[in-house]
C-alpha cells in the first residue's frame, strides 16, 4: 500500500490564483515558446479546438490584453497631440486671463511656457487654480464656505506670482507608451511633454492617452460629442481637418486619398496641405487625384481647421478615369 504526502498535492476546493489559472491555460495550449508568445497566441486563438480555453477571457479582456502586449510597440510620437493644437499659457498670463482659457479649452491641465512653447516651464492644474480662488493652501487645507469671498480674489496677478506652476515630463517621441505610462506612475505626473532632437516642443502625451492605447476610447461629459464628417443636403460633407484620413476614406471611398500621399500624412489637413503644396486660405480650393473637390471653409496662417468636401460628379468621374488611362 502506498502512502502519499497530502502536501505535496493541491487541495481540491483550494482557488487558483490568477497566475495559476494562465499558466494552466498556456500548458494546455502549448508546451514551449516564451510566456508572451503562449498567451498572444491563445488571445487570437479563434478555432473550436481552444474554444474552451480562449472562453477563459471574455472578448474586452482578450482586447485589452492584446492592446497590453502591444503597448512596448506604441512609441509617443504615434498618440501624442501634435503641437499645432496644443493649448498653453504664458507663465505672466493672469489669473483671469487663465480663467478664461480654462473655460474655453475645457482641459484640466495647461501648458505653461517663457518665452515660446519651445520655452516650456511646466504645466497648471485647474485644481489648483480652484484652491487658489477658494484660498485653500498648504497652511490652511480646507475652507468653510463663508470663508469664500471671490471678490477678494486678485485677478490681475500673474500665475507665475500665484505659485500655481507644476512641473511636468519631457520624453522623446520613440520612447515607448508603456515605459511613460510606469515613468508617470512613479513621477505622479499625468502630463509630458515630447521633445524633439533639437528641444524644441513636438507634441503633447497626458496619461489618458497612454490608457486609451489599452481600453479604447475615454470619453466624460466635457468631451464634444460632434460628428468630425457630417453629411450635408447638397451631398457634400463638411470635415474637421483634424480627421484621421483612413476614417475619411471609410466614409467617401478608398480613392478618395492617393495612396502616395495618404502613406505621409495622418490627417485630411495633412492631405490638403500636402496636394497644395502651402497651407491653403478660406475660400481656395484643392482638387484631389479622384475628383473630389476640397473647398477651405476655415484655416489660419499655419493650418487647416474645417473644409468642405465635394463628392465628384459622374461626368467629372469619367473624364478623370479618361485622362488616368489615356
Amino acid at each position: 500500500m502506498s502512502i502519499t504526502d497530502p502536501s505535496g498535492e493541491p487541495a481540491a476546493s483550494e482557488p487558483q490564483s490568477f497566475i495559476d489559472r494562465l499558466r494552466a491555460l498556456l500548458g494546455t495550449f502549448r508546451n514551449h515558446g516564451s510566456l508572451r508568445t503562449d498567451l498572444e497566441e491563445v488571445l487570437e486563438a479563434r478555432t473550436d479546438a481552444t474554444a474552451g480555453e480562449v472562453g477563459e477571457f471574455s472578448p474586452s479582456e482578450r482586447k485589452m490584453l492584446r492592446n497590453i502586449l502591444h503597448l512596448k510597440e506604441v512609441g509617443i510620437g504615434d498618440i501624442m497631440v501634435p503641437r499645432a493644437e496644443i493649448v498653453a499659457v504664458h507663465k505672466d498670463v493672469s489669473i483671469a486671463e487663465l480663467l478664461a482659457t480654462f473655460a474655453n479649452a475645457a482641459h484640466s491641465r495647461l501648458v505653461v511656457y517663457d518665452d515660446t512653447l519651445d520655452d516650456p516651464v511646466g504645466m497648471v492644474h485647474i485644481r489648483d487654480l480652484l484652491a487658489y480662488l477658494t484660498g485653500v493652501h498648504k497652511d490652511r487645507p480646507e475652507v468653510a464656505v463663508p470663508d469664500i469671498n471671490l471678490a477678494a480674489v486678485d485677478l490681475t496677478r500673474s500665475l507665475s506670482a500665484a505659485g500655481l506652476v507644476r512641473r511636468l515630463l519631457y520624453v522623446p517621441p520613440s520612447m515607448p507608451a508603456a515605459d511613460l505610462l510606469v515613468s508617470m506612475q512613479a513621477a505622479r505626473v499625468h502630463l509630458a511633454l515630447v521633445i524633439d532632437e533639437y528641444g524644441g516642443t513636438d507634441g503633447l502625451v497626458s496619461m489618458e492617452d497612454v490608457v486609451e492605447e489599452i481600453v479604447g476610447e475615454i470619453e466624460d461629459e466635457h468631451d464634444d460629442e460632434e460628428a468630425l464628417i457630417k453629411a450635408q443636403p447638397d451631398g457634400s460633407f463638411l470635415v474637421d481637418a483634424r480627421t484621421p484620413l483612413d476614417e475619411v476614406s471609410q466614409v467617401l471611398g478608398p480613392h478618395f486619398a492617393p495612396v502616395e500621399v495618404a502613406d505621409e500624412v495622418d490627417t485630411l489637413g495633412g492631405l490638403v496641405i500636402t496636394l497644395a503644396a502651402r497651407v491653403p486660405q478660406a475660400g481656395e480650393e484643392v482638387l484631389t487625384p479622384g475628383a473630389f473637390r476640397i473647398e477651405v471653409v476655415d484655416a489660419n496662417p499655419r493650418r487647416v481647421k474645417l473644409v468642405r468636401i465635394h463628392p465628384p460628379t459622374s461626368a467629372a468621374s469619367e473624364a478623370e478615369a479618361g485622362g488616368m488611362t489615356a
